[in-house]
């Protein structure tokens, strides 16, 4: 059999294929399309659509669980003739804060760990999207996915108000300041969700330390504003509202959005302090936003 020669062998091995690449002709969508894709990707994944059956059944079961209880309170007042109902817009959230923490403890790290724990950034940022683009995206995603879990049942106590024939002014007037209420909640919360999740590509450390950022606050801070209150202290039982998530928002509400106190005894935020309230809300929100700047500017790299 004759031996090929080197040349021809060294030719063979350096034929060009013709593999059918085609160069691509059509519309370049830029930033503005991958942003817009990657926001509908992450609120559709907080709900578990798009995925598996088994990632839909706990956030679905959330949802569900904050709905309920509406549904059953127009279902009472209907049927008792009553002319108002028992609960008021912004203090329904307030009532199920359980629920809205152990949905973002679920969902934040659902959002951004798998992203770093697969190592997917560098992917993320080979196309036409920023830093900015990428952050932009996942919070308002993930304060969207809040806001219509907590919006959903101020939405059906506002029908169920309408259908017992309260006062439609004064209803709708309070249906907005809850949607106010729900919409800075969102923002809060998302944002603190986020900058926790994205500390760690561990899922499981990610749900247990906000779970923890949302409950030891808020138990801390009821315990002392009880002793305070006991103790015929009623005058720093506000401020010290200041340093739970869930009481930030409670007093902003009671302060500006027409809410009542969750506080002990009813203890309402003074003028001062409510102001102080909404200030310390916005710099939490704006914080959380460059802590994650922060995080994912050399995240991936």
């Amino acid at each position: 059999m004759p031996l090929e020669s080197p040349s021809a062998a060294a030719s063979a091995r350096n034929v060009i294929h013709n593999i059918g690449y085609r160069h691509y002709d059509g519309p370049r969508l830029g930033r503005a399309y991958t942003r817009r894709s990657l926001f509908s990707q992450s609120l559709r994944g907080a709900y578990g659509l798009g995925r598996s059956a088994k990632s839909k059944v706990l956030p679905m079961t959330l949802f569900a669980v904050m709905c309920v209880p509406a549904v059953v309170i127009v279902a009472v007042a209907t049927t008792t003739g009553a002319d108002r109902l028992p609960v008021s817009y912004t203090r329904y959230a307030i009532l199920l804060q359980a629920v809205i923490g152990l949905y973002l403890a679920a969902q934040a790290p659902q959002s951004v760990s798998r992203d770093l724990r697969f190592k997917s950034m560098p992917l993320y940022f080979s196309r036409p999207i920023e830093r900015v683009d990428y952050v932009a995206a996942k919070y308002t995603a993930m304060a969207s996915a809040l806001f219509v879990l907590t919006a959903a049942p101020v939405l059906v106590l506002y029908v169920g108000a309408l259908l017992i024939k309260a006062d439609f002014l004064e209803q709708t007037k309070g249906m907005a300041q809850g949607l106010l209420g729900v919409a800075l909640l969102s923002l809060l919360y998302a944002g603190i969700g986020l900058v926790i999740a994205a500390l760690t590509p561990r899922r499981g450390f990610g749900v247990a330390a906000v779970i923890a950022v949302l409950t030891i606050p808020y138990g801390a801070v009821s315990a002392v504003q009880g002793i305070a209150s006991v103790q015929g202290r009623e005058e720093i039982v506000g401020w010290l509202g200041l340093f739970s998530p869930i009481s930030l928002i409670d007093g902003l509400q009671t302060r500006f959005l027409g809410g009542t106190s969750s506080f002990p005894n009813g203890a309402e935020p003074t003028a001062a302090a409510g102001w102080l309230y909404l200030l310390v809300v916005l710099v939490l929100i704006a914080g959380c936003y460059a802590l994650l700047m922060r995080r994912y500017r050399k995240a991936g790299l």
